[in-house]
């Protein structure tokens, strides 16, 4: 990709919605996508060294094994809950067919050291805490019980902030979890604790990083506690492919991924090439503004919205979406979302949540742990400490108490009670009826692609 001008061509498809993200790269054929490069270095994953110190089979077939097994998982994130839906798969079905969640994510630590302008953080309260050590490995246990073929130690916060990131990825995999995955801002990744999660077995690391330069990377990532140097992350990133290298290991692949802005869209060329020789795989997404208020739009906006509405007789609350140049989406339909069907989102106090988009965690499924049941004077403090501009929430100043969407019952249980649970199966109904807006959380949602848009 030579410039810029390249990828807004990418944008310009699908009216100008960016699906998913685009692989940047001077020669695809040099770069190997991270199904197959975890594939073809099955070998070096944790599980499968642990698997085969404990195995009399031939470790050539046991390779196969964890091999298909990691291309069975991978394809399935989208068969599954396609097959789900289709056949209208609740309670009895998901039992009966031998159907868990493909990811557990588990919020280690939900506190950040940064103050993103974009972030959800800057609108949802969140508690500066980490995971109880205990609910954590309870959890994982519970997942690899499950069969749960992926584990991803992060939602909301920053996962380098939990001292025991490196015991809690250790440990899942020598319980036979095939991919541990964090998403970092890579603020902490010294040259020690490079080398420690590389020996732990991670599998993907994920760098966020916004900026092509030092100017916009500060901008769009400032510091809640202290100043965040673009040098510093940036040697923290370099530094990890040279432990990498220095320990011989294949393993984590990495990936890092830029969101598309006003500030970063003319910059994803510099941000290619400060990336390209230090990671696996060099991403962008596009950022927009989804599902906000009708009134929040400008009087040129609403005009432009009203046309839409009226050109295809749609609902006066329908969704909308403005894109990277401002330009008007409007939602059509939509489509059932498939995160139902893949995965679990488990808050450090144990709350569990259905979807990775519900920053809140305001539509609870189920409780984990009792603490989630008395934690209100988390929330609370930083509250408190918002109010009188306590050092590193200074930023935070909009941030007001998520909406509780839902009221179930205060009983504790286990993720497998809580994947086959009422509340979970409400949600999976609407949308297999072709209802999810019916769901409150759901109703706005900010996942673009479970809508079909229209300009």
């Amino acid at each position: 990709m030579s410039d810029s001008r390249e990828l807004k061509k990418i944008i310009s498809k699908e009216n100008k919605v960016l699906k998913g993200s685009a692989f940047l790269t001077d020669d695809i054929n040099k770069k190997k996508d991270r199904e197959s490069y975890m594939f073809e270095n099955m070998d070096k994953n944790l599980a499968f060294i642990e698997a085969k110190k404990n195995d009399n089979n031939n470790t050539e077939n046991l390779l196969k094994e964890f091999q298909k097994k990691y291309r069975s998982y991978r394809n399935e994130w989208n068969t599954q809950p396609t097959k789900c839906i289709k056949n209208k798969f609740l309670k009895e079905d998901l039992i009966n067919n031998n159907i868990n969640p493909l990811c557990v994510d588990i919020e280690i630590a939900s506190i950040c050291d940064l103050a993103c302008p974009f972030c959800y953080r800057e609108f949802i309260v969140t508690p500066d805490k980490i995971i109880d050590d205990k609910l954590c490995y309870n959890l994982i246990d519970q997942a690899a019980e499950l069969g749960v073929p992926s584990m991803k130690f992060n939602w909301r916060g920053e996962p380098l902030l939990n001292p025991k990131i490196y015991d809690y990825i250790k440990y899942a995999k020598e319980k036979g979890i095939l991919e541990t995955i964090i998403n970092t801002n890579a603020t902490n990744l010294t040259e020690k604790n490079s080398e420690k999660l590389i020996k732990s077995g991670l599998d993907l690391i994920i760098y966020s990083f916004d900026g092509g330069s030092k100017e916009t990377y500060e901008k769009m990532r400032p510091g809640r506690f202290k100043h965040n140097s673009f040098e510093k992350v940036y040697e923290n990133i370099k530094n990890f492919k040279k432990v990498r290298d220095k320990l011989n290991a294949k393993l984590p692949f990495t990936k890092i991924q830029m969101i598309l802005t006003k500030d970063t869209f003319e910059e994803v060329n510099n941000f290619f090439k400060l990336f390209n020789n230090y990671v696996d795989d060099v991403n962008v997404n596009q950022y927009s503004e989804r599902g906000g208020e009708i009134s929040d739009l400008s009087d040129v906006d609403k005009i432009k919205y009203n046309e839409l509405i009226n050109k295809y007789k749609l609902p006066n609350n329908t969704p909308y979406m403005k894109g990277i140049n401002g330009e008007l989406s409007i939602s059509k339909g939509r489509e059932p979302c498939k995160q139902p069907y893949q995965r679990l989102l488990v808050t450090y106090e144990g709350k569990v949540a259905m979807c990775c988009y519900d920053w809140g965690a305001n539509h609870t499924v189920g409780f984990s742990d009792k603490k989630a049941f008395s934690n209100e004077s988390d929330y609370d403090q930083i509250e408190e400490n918002v109010k009188n501009k306590k050092k590193g929430f200074e930023l935070l100043k909009d941030i007001k108490p998520g909406k509780n969407w839902n009221n179930p019952e205060k009983k504790v249980e286990t993720l497998k009670d809580i994947w086959i649970g009422d509340e979970i199966n409400k949600v999976r109904k609407s949308h297999c009826e072709g209802k999810g807006e019916n769901v409150a959380i759901c109703e706005k949602c900010t996942f673009k692609d479970v809508y079909n848009w229209s300009q």
